[in-house]
């Protein structure tokens, strides 16, 4: 009987716990049904034209081999029409659909396809190229439209779910939960991107990324992918980021940006040392664009932002997101470490160049020639062979001038100028420009493993 009892007692202990172990799990699908009318299916048809890439005799071989495969027996055929699917969210009861630019680019024909089985042809209002958002318009009235969340409230752990047509799979749902915020990928430098484990494969693009409050917080955009296929790394448009691209493609027909015109890199320990930092955190300069806000609001290359328009920069992969969305105009406020101590600065942003400009003055920037000798940042695998806490500017070109004459070599590293440790080619530039002509200057160089000095004396 006291078996009995206690085999009861064990049994009616165990149930409840299962019961409330699954209990804390959610449940989506209350809100799968609430939320699919305002997801669509979106399929475009690009004009694949035979003759527009090879010469005027015909085709290009890149095409030929694309649509024949290789071999002499196979005859040219009409342009055909290649197709593609992506996923879009509803942000407009007149028919305002947001997705992804790249579900778009190119597109011949945009059918879009809503949860009560219309069909309805889209036109493209406007598109950013740099946040891969476009705007679509349906000639439709009275839809259902998403409840915009605020990201920012989000936090590392929480569950989320995504509806998308992945492979052209209507409506499809996956959930996972949020892995990171504020990822910075290189694709696009001006989008804090939210990492989540949710399975997102091709057609997913566009497709809403929500809350459990039922709340858009993202659009999905990319994953992280060594096999083509899905590996647990989700990235998704911020919801608030891509509303405001939609509201100016829709006032405006194009987004503008703020743009501060500098070179970052990650502060590593030495310069977390160097500039007396408690941690390494904030955005390095390492180079400043002539004529640029930067330039003109007196930064430095060296100088580490912290904080830009009161908020955190904890890397360098916090601020273009940070400047691209601040306002154009008005002097903000910046926070800056220089030679050990905090730097209160002003800048006035200016709108953000066209691609092409801003590669051009780059390139223009990287150009770090002083007394014929063009210089250069050692990469990071330089900089660990000269060892923990050294770092040093390399001599990458040299031409007849006074550092020839003096005797350097190229692929010589400068360590020191003047009793100043060398730390970025920019910091060098500036300070070798600075010398009088006929003064000397007393470098510390390292060629072939080896340390010795140098004595240059500035060009008259």
């Amino acid at each position: 009987m006291i078996r009995r009892a206690l085999l009861v007692l064990m049994l009616s202990l165990a149930v409840p716990a299962c019961a409330d172990a699954r209990g804390g799990l959610p449940d989506f699908t209350s809100l799968v049904e609430e939320l699919a009318p305002v997801v669509v299916n979106i399929s475009t048809s690009h004009h694949l034209g035979l003759y527009d890439d090879g010469d005027d005799e015909g085709m290009s071989e890149q095409t030929w081999d694309l649509l024949f495969g290789h071999g002499d027996d196979f005859m040219p055929m009409p342009d055909e029409e290649a197709e593609s699917l992506g996923s879009g969210l509803i942000i407009g009861a007149d028919g305002l659909i947001l997705t992804n630019y790249h579900v778009v680019r190119d597109a011949a024909e945009i059918v879009v396809k809503l949860n009560d089985r219309r069909q309805l042809a889209a036109e493209i209002i406007g598109h950013d190229e740099r946040s891969d958002l476009a705007l679509l318009s349906i000639a439709a009235e009275g839809l259902p439209v998403a409840r915009i969340g605020d990201p920012r409230e989000m936090r590392v752990g929480e569950w989320v779910l995504a509806i998308g047509s992945p492979f052209g799979f209507d409506y499809s749902v996956t959930a996972g939960i949020v892995s990171a915020k504020s990822r910075s990928l290189r694709t696009e430098q001006y989008v804090p991107f939210i990492q989540t484990d949710v399975a997102i494969n091709p057609g997913s693009s566009g497709g809403p990324l929500f809350n459990l409050d039922g709340e858009v917080v993202g659009l999905n955009s990319q994953i992280f992918s060594r096999t083509g296929g899905f590996m647990g790394l989700s990235f998704a448009i911020p919801i608030d980021l891509a509303m405001n691209v939609a509201r100016q493609l829709r006032e405006t027909g194009e987004v503008r940006r703020g743009w501060l015109g500098v070179v970052m890199d990650d502060v590593d320990r030495d310069w977390a040392r160097a500039l007396s930092l408690d941690r390494p955190e904030g955005a390095l300069v390492t180079r400043v664009i002539d004529d640029s806000p930067a330039a003109d609001a007196d930064i430095r290359a060296g100088d580490v932002i912290v904080r830009f328009n009161e908020r955190e920069v904890f890397d360098s992969g916090r601020l273009p997101p940070l400047v691209g969305i601040s306002e154009i105009g008005p002097a903000l406020p910046m926070t800056v470490m220089r030679d050990g101590g905090a730097i209160q600065l002003s800048v006035t942003l200016t709108q953000l160049p066209e691609p092409a400009a801003v590669n051009r003055w780059l390139q223009d920037s990287e150009d770090l020639s002083i007394w014929g000798m063009r210089l250069g940042d050692l990469a990071p695998v330089q900089r660990q062979a000269l060892g923990e806490g050294m770092r040093g500017v390399q001599v990458r070109a040299l031409q007849a001038g006074a550092a020839q004459s003096a005797g350097l070599h190229e692929s010589d590293v400068i360590l020191v100028v003047d009793e100043k440790p060398a730390r970025l080619a920019a910091q060098v530039v500036t300070q070798l420009g600075e010398v009088p002509a006929g003064d000397s200057v007393a470098l510390q160089l390292m060629r072939d493993g080896e340390q010795f000095r140098l004595v240059l004396e500035a060009p008259e």
